[in-house]
């Protein structure tokens, strides 16, 4: 079953509080689950995941379709990385370098999707 797509004028607020720093965990969690959704719509597709634990993961940018086990491209990091990357406070090439991202197989990346808007 899918999840009920979060509302902008839901999604947006969050994300600026989250970004703002001081959101509450429930505020982060609706910040990071919309930001998932905003780059879910913005490179639909199965090849690579986005896991943001333990808030939530998507899989987008299109190409081969991945359906069983562990997905060849995956990308994953924690909410604040994945809100400053989101919100261009971090660039992707920062993120990987840093080792605050976490990118496996040879499509897993965002460069050029992030920042979101929001």
């Amino acid at each position: 079953m899918a999840r009920a797509k979060i509302a902008d004028e839901v999604g947006g607020p969050a994300v600026r509080a989250a970004v703002a720093g001081g959101a509450d965990r429930n505020t982060t969690a609706t910040a990071v689950r919309y930001l998932l959704q905003l780059l879910a719509e913005r490179a639909p597709g199965n090849t690579v995941e986005v896991r943001v634990p333990p808030f939530g993961a998507v899989q987008c940018i299109p190409g081969p379709r991945h359906t069983r086990g562990t997905p060849p491209n995956v990308i994953e990091t924690d909410a604040a990385t994945f809100l400053a990357l989101a919100s261009g406070a971090l660039t992707w090439d920062e993120g990987v370098a840093s080792g605050s991202i976490h990118a496996s197989g040879q499509r897993a990346s965002l460069d050029g999707l992030v920042p979101l808007r929001y």
